[in-house]
């Protein structure tokens, strides 16, 4: 391991060239050992790709890397593990049919005369899995966890190879309060073992906190460095967007009710629900890490069946309606996940805003065309054109791409499952703006998030909920965060499994 301070990973003059965009542009970066890098930038300001050229992903069109100082040619990403670096992916690559012990393994396989060592394997897996506090069997699938528990295994997966260089694209993504601050703990101590850590985050507090210097992208080029130490958001920002600000809207005024749920309840997840929302609400669901938004959404939407509780929208029953019916009467989901879920990475741009519509509604290919450049148009989707891949796009764009397909349903009802997961500032802001005014035009928005921020900058109205049942409602305007915080915890629920607090 080398000595504190010293440069381990470099980029000298980088520059990455797409079809019709450029993605980086002459970039200088390096990190030494012993510290953590932030690495900032809106969507698109070719963050993710610097990431993959250093972690072996992408080859770049012109500039190199330097390893120690010496020339660093990388061929593949088990080139560059092979080397010392890994890398957190933002979106989730784990083998969700392999065991937990399996994707920690993969490729890097304890093998005892010639057989590969079960035992061994499921120790050291217990053993990291400790580390991060996390309480998982080893032996269970991959895909059977839930996200965070996921986000927790790729973290640990990193941690596993002993790496020089540990590269984290957005880790906290998925990560419960609690967690982080143990991903954090983690990261001090590969700090105080002499490793090169390069951060990624949208979270501006978190990425502050963690880091001891910061890099900001803008448009391919690096636009600022400076030490973490004594930086403000408000510099991060400024250096981000060009000193463009985010601006809010005025509130849309609500009308009639729109969607009612009674009594929902969802064995061991959800708790006699029971909520109605109003055309042109914007209604946010608080909570932390496991409250039950996710089950609650799904239920809605009909992937999930609750045992009882009713659903009404525009007071017809959607008792016993299957997902596509669900849609057709005017009801849509973009699910927390956007690359397992929504994403369908093989397809294009167009293909990908035109894969709901087809559900239903007989569109000819030049309708389909027209219909997906203007959505494209009118949700400022960044693209080099429709038969883009969409893999091309960067996060933010890639959420519009889906709430573009949604959209095409003629929604009366949108459900938004942490709406800007993984989204920088200018776009997340972007985001809000779409659903302000498609709140104005009567649709009843209905999103979940864990960011105290996200719910006083956007919601109309917050219920917050707590194991599986819902603990409190706020009014915009009449809600602080320590409220907010302490209705989201399973400790402030009174006895009798009421409200703790209404406002």
């Amino acid at each position: 391991m080398m000595a504190h301070g010293a440069t381990v990973l470099a980029a000298r003059g980088i520059s990455m060239q797409f079809p019709g965009t450029l993605a980086l542009d002459r970039v200088d970066f390096s990190v030494r050992a012993g510290s953590v890098h932030a690495l900032v930038g809106e969507n698109g300001a070719g963050k993710s790709t610097l990431v993959r050229i250093l972690a072996g992903i992408e080859r770049p069109t012109s500039g190199h890397l330097e390893l120690d100082g010496a020339p660093l040619h990388l061929a593949s990403s088990r080139d560059a593990t092979a080397r010392g670096i890994a890398m957190i992916h933002q979106e989730l690559n784990l083998l969700p049919n392999l065991s937990v012990t399996d994707n920690l393994f993969l490729g890097r396989e304890r093998v005892r005369f010639g057989v590969v060592d079960r035992a061994r394997e499921e120790q050291e897996a217990r053993h990291l899995l400790d580390r991060l506090e996390q309480r998982v069997d080893p032996r269970t699938l991959a895909g059977d966890l839930p996200l965070g528990q996921q986000q927790a295994i790729e973290i640990a997966r990193a941690v596993a190879q002993d790496a020089r260089v540990v590269i984290m694209d957005e880790p906290t993504s998925a990560l419960s309060a609690a967690e982080v601050a143990v991903l954090f703990r983690v990261i001090r101590e590969l700090k105080a073992r002499g490793v090169a850590v390069i951060y990624i985050s949208h979270h501006l507090e978190e990425l502050l906190e963690i880091s001891d210097s910061v890099t900001v992208l803008r448009d391919g080029r690096v636009v600022a460095e400076a030490p973490a130490h004594g930086l403000g958001i408000g510099w991060i920002v400024e250096k981000m967007t060009g000193g463009a600000a985010i601006t809010g809207g005025a509130q849309p005024a609500a009308g009639n009710t729109l969607f009612s749920v009674r009594g929902l309840c969802l064995r061991g997840e959800l708790q006699d629900v029971s909520f109605d929302l109003r055309a042109g609400e914007i209604v946010g669901f608080y909570g932390l890490l496991g409250a039950g938004r996710t089950p609650l959404f799904e239920s809605l939407i009909g992937l999930r069946t609750p045992e009882r509780g009713e659903i009404r929208l525009e007071n017809r029953s959607l008792a016993g309606l299957p997902l596509g019916q669900r849609i057709a009467a005017g009801l849509a989901l973009l699910p927390e996940s956007r690359q397992r879920d929504a994403i369908v990475p093989a397809l294009s741009v167009r293909e990908n805003v035109l894969l709901a519509s087809r559900r239903g509604l007989c569109l000819s290919p030049a309708d389909e065309r027209r219909r997906a450049g203007e959505l494209v148009r009118d949700l400022h989707i960044r693209t080099a054109g429709l038969e883009s891949p969409v893999t091309s796009l960067s996060g933010g764009n890639q959420q519009k791409v889906v709430l573009a397909r949604y959209l095409l349903t003629s929604p009366k009802v949108l459900l938004l499952d942490e709406p800007t997961c993984g989204v920088d500032i200018g776009a997340r802001g972007e985001i809000y703006q779409i659903l302000r005014q498609l709140a104005a035009r009567g649709m009843a928005i209905v999103f979940a998030s864990s960011e105290l921020q996200e719910m006083l900058a956007l919601a109309t109205r917050i219920l917050v909920m707590a194991s599986g049942r819902i603990t409190a409602e706020f009014t915009a305007g009449e809600v602080t965060e320590e409220a907010l915080v302490a209705a989201a915890s399973p400790l402030g629920l009174n006895p009798n499994g009421g409200s703790s607090a209404r406002v």
